[in-house]
């Protein structure tokens, strides 16, 4: 009720008069007060409370520009109502005036230790009050100012963090899939390879910056078959032993090009507007170290056999070991020129035996946990 009747009082009186709330525990006071201002009532909506607790209430439902408080009141004291107010985050920037005797120079000293904006001694003088008014008023205005200026600059910057992350996320895919480009067969393999592996690092609780690094640079872990030649990409058959280390360079391909970096480039990345803040320069290289880890160690394998480098275990970064699982399940439940798409049953195995071997055994049981959010994947983003 008492929200409602001042939110009432607010639209009656205009939404561009100055609201005070005046508190005191004697009503000769505030009567005294109200006739004092009358004369002000075209530019001030003013409230009255007869104690702390009504004028925390009252603070709490309506947004008053200034307050006006007694110091002595019995239960609880005019410090008191000051320190409420300091400590919410709805009040705690309004200013607050503290009416004190002329001898209590101990209580003005405390008040102005909790965070009162002003001081004024009783009895009030009309001039004074209203000086002071005026004075706090303006302080508030110039906060209410910066305030909605911050509030808008905040917008913004939040609106353009949101557009370069969109922007940022366009190129990776688009750089992704610049990799499948000459390889039509393989439809929408990282797509999937991403959210595959995004599943994966989610079943197995790694903390959400990792899981969406892994994410996001995924895509990228064939981006190194752009520099594959035609004739073995997209040879119908079995690759002879040549051609087999040919294509297994894709992986230095891959990486050498997110980690090559002419002096030319860095030159003008130092000067760029958009990397001077040391937080997006630091994400960038984040992702570009995952995405390196993924191109380098998604062919490697459990028991060292695997390739460039022959690491095996837990050499192996875990993003290397996810990736390795979702592009070997989606390539087989895949169809290609020189063989069909297998089932799930056939899938599970022929991937089974790698378990320990081609594998991470644990990564290896948490895809088997949830073979099934694999399968919806591929219906969502079906070739």
């Amino acid at each position: 009720m008492l929200a409602t009747q001042q939110i009432e009082s607010a639209i009656e009186d205009g939404l561009t008069k100055k609201r005070i709330l005046f508190v005191d525990d004697e009503p000769n006071f505030l009567n005294g007060i109200r006739r004092m201002l009358r004369t002000y009532r075209d530019d001030w909506h003013m409230d009255f409370a007869g104690g702390v607790d009504e004028a925390v209430a009252m603070a709490e439902n309506g947004a008053y520009d200034t307050i006006v408080s007694d110091v002595n009141m019995p239960m609880k004291s005019g410090l008191d109502l000051l320190e409420i107010l300091r400590n919410r985050e709805q009040t705690r920037n309004v200013p607050i005036i503290i009416l004190t005797g002329n001898a209590e120079s101990d209580l003005k000293r405390r008040a102005l230790d909790i965070g009162a904006t002003d001081l004024l001694n009783k009895p009030v003088a009309q001039d004074d009050l209203v000086a002071r008014l005026r004075s706090v008023l303006r302080l508030k205005a110039y906060q209410d100012q910066i305030l909605h200026q911050n509030e808008t600059l905040e917008r913004r910057v939040r609106e353009r963090t949101v557009d370069l992350e969109r922007a940022r996320r366009d190129i990776i895919w688009r750089l992704a899939k610049a990799g499948e480009f000459r390889d039509e067969e393989t439809g929408d393999h990282v797509i999937r390879v991403a959210c595959c592996s995004r599943a994966l690092a989610q079943e197995l609780s790694m903390p959400p910056d990792e899981i969406q690094s892994i994410f996001l640079t995924s895509p990228l872990h064939d981006v190194g078959k752009i520099g594959i030649p035609d004739r073995i990409l997209l040879k119908n058959g079995a690759l002879t032993e040549d051609e087999r280390a040919i294509m297994q360079r894709h992986c230095v391909i891959g990486a050498s090009i997110l980690q090559a970096q002419p002096k030319r480039i860095s030159a003008f990345l130092d000067e760029s507007s958009d990397y001077a803040d040391d937080g997006k320069v630091q994400e960038s290289d984040r992702l570009r170290d995952t995405a390196i880890q993924i191109i380098m160690t998604h062919h490697e394998k459990w028991d060292g056999s695997g390739y460039p480098n022959s690491i095996a275990g837990d050499a192996i970064p875990i993003s290397g070991q996810i990736v390795a699982v979702a592009d070997v399940y989606d390539a087989m439940r895949s169809e290609r020129p020189y063989k069909r798409a297998f089932t799930v049953p056939e899938t599970l195995d022929h991937m089974r035996p790698g378990r320990g071997s081609h594998f991470s055994p644990r990564v290896f049981d948490a895809f088997i946990n949830i073979v099934s959010t694999f399968e919806e994947v591929r219906e969502r983003f079906a070739q």
